[in-house]
């Protein structure tokens, strides 16, 4: 525990190191067992949640988003309230985003002048907070975020730390701030549904659609529900994305010639003056991989958690019920079998096809349970990182081997403070980006094809339906469905789309002779 205690990660290389694919060790007499490696976490991503059980595992979170609520409610309820949030987090209400983040980042801006000095990981928790939240819940909420919110809010992150695994309601001061902001959040929450109910006002918002939303047995959502799944889509999104944006800015200052090559691909896509869109963030394909690429070395979680709730078993061994299964993003990232040369920044590696087997980057988790949110995840620190780099130069403040992770946090971002220096950008970078090979099929418009959805991998994000609504729809489960088991060659274009897009990727597409 003590080892635990001082830096988890190390910790959890070791056991890697030491023990190979599993490993079983003991924190505060609990037996932990660690998978890594593709074929591992595949096995710990597919097993059903009757064997190995979220809810069990974090416990931690159920003072924050609240009894009942997300990782707290059973299964079959909480797959429900993720389907709600889905409503918006589906690829044609994606489209919308791109502005709105845009429009939030560049509000940051505002005042920086030609040159300065930031701490960088302070200004990406302003922005990504204020750009998802007024994504994904609304204007109005997003306008309401004043000193009092942002006192509770901080009081909720705090109460989440490596303790609270293993002892969530210890009588820590931290602990009892983190109970009362909670109430106190419900309270506002409230003011607002029953002002929308008083005057009946209904913007398309977030809050709105949680608002109008009911499980299947008709039964609507509560304030204390609301306000616990709008507390989770906040905190998913938050540090989380604040971290890695902050990463991403440091890892292209650490490597100048990739900051060339996606300063040269902005200048290809986005046309200066014009509003940033989705299909110009589509088409920023290194910056893509250099996201990926960035939470392949920096990813938020160093674990996923599971509880034991029957047998386990893999590579021969059993795992009794009672223990915990964790799978490691921040370590299977760094086998060198699977990543070579793993510490080495290098966003190429997702041309290489490195990353080929389904469960070998798993920065956003794996499987029916990968993290709701992965796509706009992606969307938004592309569109923030975008219009940063259009405006301004960043290099290091301190030097290159200072910057680091902070592993004594539940999500892991970089060491305060991140100073970067910054100047208005005044050159063009007008030099063709490389060719980078992508996922998308080369279908033969003289063979059939045959389509297949892994639906142990599908979440319902839609971006098949957008693409080619002729073939694939979103069924009563929230799932999508082959409506034409075998469209003609002229639809094989919005095939390759569906297929190089999907977020999970759930679709695959074989053509015989």
């Amino acid at each position: 525990m003590a080892e635990w205690a001082r830096n988890p990660f190390a910790l959890l290389m070791r056991a890697r190191r030491e023990g190979g694919p599993i490993v079983r060790f003991r924190l505060l007499n609990q037996d932990m067992v660690l998978l890594t490696g593709p074929e591992a976490n595949e096995a710990f991503f597919r097993a059903p949640d009757d064997q190995l059980c979220r809810r069990e595992a974090y416990k931690l979170m159920t003072p924050i988003f609240g009894e009942g609520v997300v990782f707290d409610a059973p299964g079959d309820r909480l797959e429900q309230q993720l389907k709600m949030v889905m409503q918006f987090l589906r690829d044609q209400r994606m489209r919308l985003y791109p502005p709105i983040i845009e429009d939030e980042t560049r509000a940051q801006l505002r005042g920086w002048g030609d040159a300065g000095e930031v701490d960088f990981l302070e200004v990406m928790k302003e922005i990504t907070l204020f750009a998802s939240s007024r994504c994904l819940i609304g204007p109005e909420f997003r306008e309401g975020m004043d000193v009092e919110f942002r006192r509770l809010y901080e009081a909720l992150e705090k109460g989440v730390n490596p303790l609270a695994y293993f002892q969530p309601h210890l009588p820590l001061p931290s602990f009892r701030r983190r109970d009362a902001a909670r109430v106190r959040l419900v309270e506002r929450v409230e003011g607002i549904l029953a002002r929308r109910q008083r005057t009946g006002d209904r913007p398309d918002d977030g809050l709105q659609a949680l608002l109008e939303a009911s499980y299947r047995d008709g039964q609507r959502l509560s304030p204390h529900e609301i306000t616990g799944i709008l507390i989770a889509i906040m905190m998913a999104g938050h540090h989380t994305s604040a971290g890695t944006g902050t990463w991403t800015i440091v890892e292209l200052a650490r490597n100048p010639h990739v900051m060339l090559r996606v300063r040269a691909e902005l200048e290809a896509v986005w046309p200066r003056g014009e509003v940033l869109t989705y299909q110009m963030l589509r088409d920023m394909r290194l910056l893509h991989d250099v996201l990926r690429e960035v939470l392949r070395l920096h990813p938020p979680l160093i674990f996923l958690l599971r509880k034991v709730l029957r047998e386990f078993r893999f590579g021969g061994y059993r795992v009794d019920a009672g223990a915990m299964v964790c799978a490691s993003p921040a370590v299977s990232h760094r086998i060198a079998e699977v990543f070579p040369d793993p510490e080495r920044f290098d966003p190429d590696r997702y041309a290489r096809g490195e990353d080929a087997h389904p469960f070998a980057w798993i920065a956003f988790g794996g499987g029916k349970h990968k993290c709701t949110g992965n796509a706009f995840g992606l969307l938004q620190l592309k569109a923030v990182v975008a219009v940063l780099l259009r405006e301004y130069d960043f290099e290091l403040a301190d030097a290159p081997q200072s910057y680091r992770d902070n592993y004594h946090a539940a999500t892991v971002m970089p060491v305060a403070p991140v100073r970067l220096r910054y100047r208005r950008a005044v050159d063009r970078y007008a030099a063709a980006t490389p060719t980078v090979h992508r996922r998308r099929p080369v279908l033969d418009p003289a063979k059939p094809v045959t389509i297949r959805i892994d639906h142990g991998l599908c979440q319902g994000h839609a971006v098949c339906v957008s693409e080619a609504p002729d073939v694939f729809r979103i069924g009563e489960d929230g799932e999508a469905e082959i409506i034409e088991a075998s469209p003609g060659s002229d639809r094989y274009e919005a095939l390759a789309r569906a297929y190089e897009h999907c977020p999970n990727r759930a679709i695959s597409l074989e053509q015989t002779s």
